[in-house]
């Protein structure tokens, strides 16, 4: 079974076209590989190797108003499948869709982010609009 790696150009394209005003939040699940898989065959882990991309990708990310707004670690599965675990777990906000868009299309991020395409076996990443916190949940969004 092949993960889900980068998304497909159809899916980008619709990314781009849903512009709206405001920041956005990405919730990134990510499944690393035991070893990386360069394409060079050099020597790496899948944490070795993801961890270049974040130290490589994070100034393009900082320059362009990205920032971390949530991390956690991953523990348990209580409801989904058994056998899905992630390694990384946050969530990644942009100033809008143009930010996260000229991120992607950066010279020096397509170079780090050949590191994550070595890294991960397979990810998520959902595009989620911010909304105030209410006192609970279950309340449908406007």
């Amino acid at each position: 079974m092949t993960g889900h790696i980068d998304p497909t150009k159809e899916l980008f394209a619709q990314f781009r076209e849903n512009d709206r005003d405001g920041p956005i939040h990405m919730l990134n699940l990510v499944r690393l590989k035991p070893r990386a898989s360069y394409p060079d065959g050099r020597e790496a882990t899948g944490a070795e190797a993801y961890a270049a991309y974040g130290r490589d990708s994070l100034p393009v990310f900082s320059r362009l108003g990205g920032r971390v707004v949530w991390q956690g670690a991953f523990e348990l599965m209580l409801i989904g499948p058994q056998q899905e675990r992630w390694d990384h777990v946050f969530i990644a906000e942009y100033p809008g869709v143009s930010a996260f868009v000229e991120m992607i299309r950066d010279p020096v991020y397509r170079e780090a982010v050949k590191h994550r395409q070595a890294a991960v076996e397979d990810s998520r990443l959902i595009r989620l609009k911010p909304i105030p916190v209410g006192e609970g949940f279950g309340q449908i969004p406007e």
